[in-house]
């Protein structure tokens, strides 16, 4: 039995089930850069950053060096007892990069993405004296009571509940999947009038606190919401004193090209989530928000023990330094344009592939039978990873049916990596479409694919 074999089988016994394996037989032991050693000594190719925590890349020299250096000074301090620098030099820096308005803006540092979520709930909810939240369908908003309630499938909810009260769920604006038959501008018409609708069918909008959605949905598959329809979002939360929330959990930091996703589309909200790569591989997240609206929470309704620890500050500090110093928001668009160029030859070759879809380095290709964006592939896409794995690149899925591949690597990754792991990725993908239609007696003939591009 192989060291990484043993591992897995130690972890079985004293681990849950419920802690999930989305690349089940993989294992780590050091990394460096884009690159993995795993257990056994072998290298693999990271294409899953930690599911985009990596941005920076693993053991970048800048955060290693924050981190042992803070660890020699101060390694736990409570910002609810005692007041200390990094904390605040990383609040500082946060404001400064993701300014939300020009009448001040605030942070608060915690510990996870979700507990970014639950605290901009708390400030949306002491903001506007309204219990409703608004979420959409294929959303990721982490695990906690309150986010499982907000997270839309139901893998993540079973036998969780029963859940928080006061949340509401519309579908997201997904052209692919619900409208492919209209043209882009009828489209947002309609999906912003669903959500006028909802207002009169589904909860009153005096009573929504606010609307939280992700600029560029994670776990639901990498589907970018419209620009037309974030700025109709923007437009009707002011008509009704709604706070606009951006979970920028895996879309921020870089990973699309801008600092923050919703850059792109000149749109800005009154709270926004961040966690992930913010930490250059340390626990740490925050919530950033206009001053009036961070304000209004009263005091020691949010935070905790850890938030903001001395450690996983200075790691972010040094993190966003070196993003700044390689110019990562650049390198993330090579990256981006690159895999997603060979996404779409990969789309030339294979009939099974539905949708290209992204933004920036943060890029999935969509399986479904025959192209079929109703009939997802998720045994395909299965076969697809492993064959990946065993070779070499550590890749996972996305999408509700799990029959999406996304592609999350550090921003650090040489071109020469990315192409190796893409290759790998390719032969994978079309051996197991290949040996499906064989099992099945298909011919393997190309045939168009469905979906839009771009």
């Amino acid at each position: 039995m192989s060291t990484s074999e043993q591992l897995i089988q130690r972890r079985e016994a004293v681990v849950p089930r419920a802690v999930a394996r989305f690349a089940a037989n993989a294992t780590a032991d050091s990394a460096n850069g884009a690159m993995i050693t795993d257990a056994d000594g072998r290298e693999m190719i990271d294409f899953a950053g930690g599911i985009g925590v990596m941005n920076v890349g693993h053991c970048d020299d800048n955060v290693v060096n924050a981190i042992c250096e803070q660890a020699k000074k101060l390694t736990h301090g409570c910002i609810h007892v005692s007041t200390y620098e990094p904390y605040v030099q990383l609040c500082e820096k946060l404001v400064e990069l993701f300014p939300h308005g020009d009448k001040g803006t605030k942070a608060m540092l915690v510990n996870s993405g979700a507990e970014a979520v639950e605290n901009a709930i708390k400030f949306a909810r002491q903001a506007t004296k309204r219990p409703a939240i608004i979420a959409f369908s294929e959303g990721f908003h982490g695990r906690t009571l309150l986010c499982t309630t907000l997270t839309s499938k139901t893998g993540y909810k079973s036998g969780c509940g029963p859940f928080a009260p006061e949340v509401y769920r519309l579908p997201y604006p997904n052209q692919f999947r619900s409208g492919r038959e209209l043209d882009s501008a009828a489209f947002v018409e309609r999906e912003l009038a669903r959500l006028r609708d909802a207002f009169v069918s589904m909860v009153r909008a005096e009573d929504v606190a606010a609307i939280i959605l992700e600029v560029v949905q994670g776990e639901g598959g990498f589907c970018v919401a419209p620009q037309a329809y974030l700025k109709g979002l923007r437009q009707i939360c002011d008509e009704h004193g709604i706070m606009l929330i951006f979970d920028e959990v895996q879309s921020g930091f870089c990973r699309t090209g801008k600092w923050a996703a919703y850059q792109h589309f000149d749109v800005t909200p009154d709270i926004s989530t961040w966690a992930k790569s913010m930490g250059g591989g340390m626990p740490i997240s925050a919530v950033i928000g206009k001053t009036e609206v961070m304000d209004a929470a009263l005091p020691g309704t949010c935070g905790g023990t850890y938030g903001g620890n001395p450690i996983a500050c200075a790691a972010s500090l040094a993190a966003i330094e070196s993003m700044q110093n390689h110019d990562m928001n650049s390198r993330a668009i090579e990256i981006g344009t690159r895999v997603k160029q060979r996404f779409e030859q990969i789309r030339d070759k294979c009939n099974w592939v539905a949708d290209v879809r992204g933004l920036g380095a943060m890029q999935a290709i969509v399986f479904g039978e025959h192209g079929k964006p109703d009939v997802p592939a998720p045994v395909m896409v299965r076969q697809a990873l492993d064959g990946c794995i065993a070779r070499g690149v550590l890749a996972i899925p996305a999408g509700a049916a799990g029959t999406t591949i996304r592609v999350l690597s550090p921003l650090v990754i040489t071109d020469e990596q990315l192409d190796r792991g893409l290759n790998i990725l390719e032969e994978e993908v079309l051996k197991a479409v290949a040996a499906i239609q064989h099992t099945n007696g298909e011919a393997p003939a190309k045939q168009p694919a469905l979906g839009v591009r771009r």
